[in-house]
Formats: structure tokens, sequence, C-alpha cells
């Protein structure tokens, strides 16, 4: 029989569990916690430099691994910095468990020197909550927050731990547990068969169909699979932003990401089409617009493995409940050796949609030329060339994130790391550091602007101390852009507080931490710049590249319209 305290379970579990990196912040509740970790050397902690780092880092390990991430804080203000990195994971289902101290037991309730309760605080944004009741209950606590964190539909937990259970003093008997017993949780294994069939034959009945993929095809590591579905059927595939990936952008079949941003032939073909095959995606406002005009024509197909995410905004047909990956491979069995009824519409219908795509061909962007401003969209294309498309991709929120979405092609999952759900200026930094600690053999490359970036700059600090060579790609316009974008279109250009008068020398201020910063405001030396920044993966370089500020975002859905209604330019709509 072995006996530890609690402080050394939740070290000795860890370990036990498989966790490698820890990412954190010390306090006064869970400082007999760090004592734990300190006096052992098989998971790592990482001290950053604020809470909200802590969740994203962990959260951008998750979604690059699909494992859950661990973060550890303090109470009180320790706890509630993390928030809205817990909203971030919750909104886009990403696995993560956070350990949050509290103070003593016997003290909760009393309002307490640095006492919140972060149970009710963080309950709207969480899977599940835990409160470590006795020392002797807490390898069994964790192994459910990691089993529900990452099974079913994926999400974050919060474990909270009173000082007092991790006291050194008390000692209990420590088992790690293999098995996990859970009485009113059981998520479906796989899709009712008879659902299953009905949904296969009408995608071989179907005249206009369109796969509409989403996250749950990437964190149910389904992709191999839907490749196979869709490339056996040859349907047109579209996907939405946290689906980027599930499918190889640079296939002939993949007509890109839909919705507010997305390609004028992926948000065409779905508004005209005969049938919608929606597999891990909950029909999201930025891809639906308005529902009452949404795809008039469209049967729906809905598979998703959280029941209440289906018929929830837009009624599905054919509704299948059940595993991504499980429910695909069916599927594939149930079309094998048969073929779609209606060649010849297919035919027709692939027709139009090479119509669409080439009705925008080479409008997208006018390139910069040599002494005019660089544009966003070519800065991106050019990292996509050098970096082959095989750069693991994380972003912030605003027009370099739609930029960097549309201009960066990803043929596998899990590269692109985007705050999808929740929209948050100053993921990407952190994101970029829990991914870089655990590849550092690839390159990681974070797309931000000035004001996502000053949001998290403090952890440059992480980043020097633990040796974390991410590159960082600022595309500065200057302002806000996305909020510029919109005062332009919606507010006669009143650019009310989005332009961002007093900004940092850059180049300055990270020299200041010691790393190398390069500045490029010339179409020519864009090259030159970044084949500096990726001589060396485990390097940090800062890249301050300044952009065309005029430059907006297109397509763009034209709010409370359908899917075809949208501004293709400043000048052009459909």
């Amino acid at each position: 029989m072995e006996l530890l305290s609690g402080a050394d379970m939740i070290a000795r579990f860890l370990k036990d569990e498989g966790v490698e990196y820890i990412y954190g912040y010390p306090g006064g509740a869970a400082l007999h916690i760090y004592d734990a970790l300190f006096r052992q050397d098989d998971v790592k902690h990482i001290l950053v430099r604020h809470e909200q780092a802590a969740t994203h880092a962990a959260d951008g390990y998750a979604r690059a691994s699909g494992k859950p991430g661990t973060v550890l804080v303090t109470s009180g203000p320790g706890a509630t910095n993390a928030v809205t990195g817990i909203a971030t994971a919750y909104m886009d289902s990403i696995p993560m468990v956070v350990l949050c101290g509290q103070v003593a037991s016997h003290l909760i309730g009393e309002d307490a020197f640095q006492e919140t309760d972060i149970i009710g605080v963080t309950r709207p944004i969480v899977k599940h909550s835990f409160s470590i009741r006795h020392p002797s209950e807490i390898p069994t606590v964790l192994k459910k927050a990691y089993y529900l964190a990452a099974s079913g539909r994926p999400g974050p937990v919060v474990v909270d731990i009173p000082k007092d259970m991790t006291a050194p003093t008390e000692r209990y008997e420590y088992v790690y547990p293999k098995k996990v017993k859970l009485r009113s949780y059981n998520p479906v294994t796989r899709g009712h068969t008879g659902q299953i069939k009905k949904a296969v034959d009408m995608m071989l009945k179907a005249r206009r169909p369109v796969f509409y993929t989403g996250g749950g095809v990437v964190t149910g590591q389904a992709c191999e699979g839907l490749t196979d579905l869709v490339q056996r059927l040859g349907y047109p595939i579209t996907t939405t932003l946290m689906g980027i990936g599930a499918y190889p952008q640079n296939d002939r079949q993949s007509l890109g990401w839909l919705g507010m941003h997305g390609s004028f032939e992926s948000n065409m073909a779905m508004h005209h089409a005969d049938l919608i095959i929606a597999i891990g995606a909950r029909f999201d406002d930025r891809v639906t617009n308005n529902t009452s005009k949404f795809c008039p024509t469209a049967k729906i197909i809905h598979v998703d493995i959280d029941p209440s995410s289906i018929s929830k905004t837009v009624r599905a047909d054919v509704p299948i409940v059940g595993p991504a990956g499980s429910v695909i491979d069916e599927m594939i069995s149930l079309v094998q050796g048969r073929e779609p009824a209606n060649p010849e519409a297919l035919g027709e219908w692939w027709d139009k949609i090479e119509g669409w795509r080439e009705d925008r061909r080479g409008k997208l962007y006018e390139p910069a030329e040599p002494g005019e401003p660089l544009k966003p969209q070519q800065v991106i294309e050019t990292i996509c060339r050098m970096t082959r498309g095989e750069a693991f991709v994380t972003t912030d929120v605003g027009q370099h994130q739609m930029f960097a979405a549309q201009y960066y092609k990803f043929d596998k999952p899990n590269r692109f790391i985007t705050s999808g759900g929740l929209g948050t200026m100053g993921f990407g930094f952190p994101a970029a550091m829990g991914i870089k600690l655990s590849y550092p053999d690839d390159d990681v490359v974070c797309i931000t602007g000035e004001g996502s970036f000053q949001m998290m700059m403090q952890e440059l600090s992480t980043c020097k101390q633990f040796g974390v060579g991410v590159k960082i790609v600022n595309l500065n316009n200057g302002s806000l852009g996305m909020v510029r974008q919109w005062q332009d279109l919606n507010y006669k250009s009143r650019h009310a507080h989005s332009y961002m008068e007093s900004l940092p020398d850059f180049q300055k201020l990270i020299e200041a931490y010691g790393f190398t910063a390069l500045k490029v405001e010339r179409p020519e030396d864009l090259e030159p710049a970044l084949e500096r920044a990726f001589a060396n993966k485990d390097e940090l370089v800062f890249l301050d590249i300044y952009v065309d500020p005029r430059e907006h975002v297109y397509p763009m859905q034209v709010p409370l319209g359908s899917m075809r209604d949208m501004l293709l330019s400043k000048t052009e709509r459909t």
C-alpha cells in the first residue's frame, strides 16, 4: 500500500495519466500541489505569465494532439483569469482539465482571502465540474475528469481543490484507477443503423448533394474515413472554420470552407443543394446566416455525437446521433458496390460548381506591386508556399484570422488552430506555445494582429524561459481590422476607437525580451524576411509586416440574407 498526500496524489496521477506538460501559475491555495510537482521530474510545469495564457496553451496542445490539455491555477483571481480560456475551449468542444486551487474547506462561503466560487462562475461554460471533498477521492475524481473531457462531445472540466485537501501531513492510499464508472453518463458509440441506411439511400439518390463537415470530424479522428467516403461518391465537400483540414483543401472536390467569409463556390453550392450531409457540424449562425433562408431546396442529414445539437437551429430530415468515425465507417460499408442514381444530374451539378469557381478566379485580390503596401492575402499565400502547407498555424481573431483560413491551404487535420465559437483575441500566441512545446520539430506559426498580440504579449517571457521557438507574424494595419471593416460597411466609416494610435515599436519590444524581430514594409522584402524567420525551427522570430490598412475580407455574407447573398468586393455583390 502506497500512502500519499493529496498533492502528491495529483502529481502521481498526472504522471500515470501520461500528462507531459501542465500549464499554470502558482498562488497560495495551490502551493501544496506546486511543491509536489517540484519534487518530481516526470510532469513538466510551464510557468506562464497570465492564467489565460495557461488555458490557451493547453487548448492549443489539445487541438493539435487530440488529447486533453491540463491547467493548474490558484484560487480567486487565478481561477477567474482562466475563465476566458475555459469558455474558448467550451465553445469549440476542446478537451481540457483545469485544476483550481481553493481556500481551505472550512473557509468556503466565508468570503475568505482569494475565495471565488469557481464552480458557480464556470457552470455555463464547462462540460462538468468537481469539488474535492476528501483527499482519498482525488485519483477517482481526476480519472473521471479526464474521461469526461475527452469522451463524447469533448469539453473543459474544472476540478476545484480546497487547500486542506492537499495538505502534506495527511496521507491516504493511492491507486491509479484504470476504469471509470459514471452511472448517468453513457456517450453513444455508434449511430442508429436504420437511420444510417436511410441517409445513404438519400445520398445515392441526390442530384445536387454537398457534404458539410465540422470540427466533430476532426475531434472524432474521422478524417481518413471522411476522405474515403467523399471520394467514393465523388460529391463536393465544404467545411466549417473548425473543420478546416478534415478533407484535403487542395483536392478538386473541396470547395473550401463556408459561411460568413467562406468561399463563393461553397456558399453558392450550399444554397442550391438538394441534399446537405452535415457531419460533426452544429449549424452555427456564422454558417447559416438567416436560418429562414438557409438552403431552401435541401433535405438535411445531420450526424452529431451530441443529440442536443441536432435540429437545434435547422431541422434535420434524417437525424443520426453518433460519433463521426463509426457513422462514416458504416456509410462506407453501405455505399460499397453502389453507384449514385443520377450521374447526369451530378455531372451538371459539378459543371455549375466549376462555373462558380471560374467566375471568381483571379478576382479574389490584387497582389501588391513594388512600391505599394503589401496585401495580407499575399503574405499568407507566401507563408503557405514556404512552409509547404505543413505548418501548425494558430491565429487570433479578426481579419488576419479570415485571411489565414482563406489563403493557407491545409491538407491535414489538427493544423489550423483558431478560436471559432468564442472568437477570443489573445488566443493565438499562447496556443502556439502549447503546440511548439509538444511538436518541437514542426514549424508553428502564429498569425496575429497588433490588437490581439498585445493581449498576451507577456508570454514572450515564457518563451524565453522555456526556449519556445514559434514564429509570430503580425499583420500590422494599425487598427482593429475587422471592427474597422464593419464600421466601413455599416457606420459610414465612422471609425470609433478602431484605430490604434499609440502602438509600441514592436522591434524594440521583441528585442527587449531577447528575440529577433524583422520589419517588413515592401513586397520585395517579404520572402527574404520569411526565409530568415524559418531558417531555424528553434528560434522565436517576430515579423512585423505592414499591410494595406484599407483591405477588407471578402467574400462576406450580407447580414440576414441567405447563403448566396454575399459582398464580393467593395463594389460587387451577388
